[in-house]
């Protein structure tokens, strides 16, 4: 395929915009049409990409009216919204991306594999913890066998203060029944890494956790359902003014103002913060979702990892350290620090893709992902997505035994090829 591959988005969120501007970025791709029900949102991305007027839809099963318009469409709608529009539109013979979680139950995810399947398209769950440089340069050391043998691994998710603040105790993922439960709405991505990384089966899984800081009897005295209201607001670090604020003096980050107002100015901001969920005070919200959680797990062979999901760090990089056979690795993110028990210590640095968050692009995951899709469909190179839909599968059923082990208090048994 010599001609831009042609997108459609469905869902123009913040993810929906990222992977867009992602796509065009190189010139292999073009927004040809949009499903958007948000009539703001929907205009600033028409008008953001040119996307003709006859492609401007409201809803997604507007697509299906015609033709397929487009070669890919990217899925980013909300989580549980996920399952029907994969399944029509592989069925029309659209290649998908697919935003993580794949979907919110281990049925509804085999219907998307299943469909996808049946269809001969691509699919790509966004998973883009597997394309940053850094990963990428992480597997080729692991894989070269400089470290013998991966005995064991400790894998860090420092989600940060604020981002627990704004996306999942006044956010789109503060509640189980709106969406999912922390660990596959969050942390899907770092069981997936592991896998990624250690490349071996989960075999057995245990998990605690819960919601510590953020409910009703944590509130303090004397503070206010809102924050613009409260007279302890200056002295809370979960003080919806003092996180959005420095925002305003970045404008060449969207996220996270973009999912809080659209209009960006002082008052704009002011006016969401006094009428809209994210100015509400964190301990008068509705969330249920945990804030931190620590699961541990024993792969084929005896291997063992274990994993730690926190709200209460600063916002930054997966920490992770290997221990191998024959040496051992600490990594933050960024740069790679092997000590090899033969040779000694040596940093490998992969060179600068952006920072954590989603408005630095994952570490260069969100870039690297869509190049990798976009160049697999122009190719055919199918080697060039990291992950099919029957791995993304295994790295959810995983994640629902964790959860499920969280709640029971139990060692759950993976099947077989899980």
């Amino acid at each position: 395929m010599s001609d831009p591959v042609t997108i459609a988005i469905v869902g123009a969120g913040s993810r929906g915009n990222n992977y867009a501007a992602g796509a065009v970025r190189t010139g292999h791709a073009r927004i040809v049409a949009v499903a958007e029900p948000r009539p703001v949102a929907q205009k600033l991305f028409a008008d953001r990409y040119d996307v003709p007027a006859d492609a401007v839809f409201d809803d997604w099963r507007d697509l299906l009216d015609r033709p397929r318009i487009a070669d890919v469409a990217v899925i980013a709608t909300q989580d549980q919204d996920h399952v029907d529009p994969a399944v029509a539109l592989a069925e029309r013979g659209y290649h998908l991306m697919l935003e993580k979680p794949m979907a919110t139950s281990e049925a509804d995810c085999e219907r998307i594999v299943r469909a996808v399947e049946d269809a001969g398209v691509l699919l790509a769950v966004c998973h883009v913890l597997r394309y940053t440089p850094y990963s990428r340069a992480l597997k080729q050391v692991v894989d070269s066998g400089r470290i013998g043998h991966i005995v064991s691994v400790e894998h860090l998710e420092p989600v940060g203060w604020w981002h627990q603040a704004h996306s999942y105790v006044r956010g789109n993922w503060r509640r189980e029944d709106e969406s999912s439960f922390m660990l596959m709405t969050k942390s899907c991505h770092d069981l997936d890494w592991l896998a990624y990384i250690i490349g071996r089966p989960a075999e057995r899984v245990s998990s605690f956790g819960g919601l510590y800081e953020f409910r009703a009897e944590r509130k303090p005295e004397g503070a206010a359902d809102r924050c613009l209201d409260c007279a302890v607001e200056a002295t809370c670090p979960y003080s919806a003014p003092r996180i959005y604020l420095p925002f305003l003096e970045q404008p060449h980050k969207n996220w996270p103002l973009s999912v809080v107002t659209t209009d960006r100015t002082f008052d704009g901001l002011m006016n969401a913060l006094r009428e809209g969920p994210y100015g509400r005070c964190v301990y008068a919200c509705d969330n249920d979702v945990v804030d931190h959680q620590v699961v541990n797990i024993e792969y084929s062979g005896g291997v063992t990892a274990s994993f730690t999901m926190t709200a209460f760090a600063a916002y930054s990089h997966r920490k992770t350290r290997i221990f191998g056979t024959r040496g051992s690795i600490e990594g933050d993110g960024e740069t790679i620090a092997i000590h090899d028990f033969l040779t000694g210590p040596e940093v490998i640095d992969p060179g600068a893709a952006g920072g954590a968050t989603a408005a630095d692009g994952h570490g260069g995951g969100d870039q690297g992902l869509v190049d990798a899709f976009v160049s697999a469909v122009r190719t055919g190179d199918t080697g060039l997505i990291l992950t099919n839909g029957r791995e993304s599968l295994a790295s959810h059923r995983l994640v629902w035994a964790a959860e499920h082990a969280r709640r029971t208090g139990t060692v759950v048994a993976l099947a077989a090829g899980t």
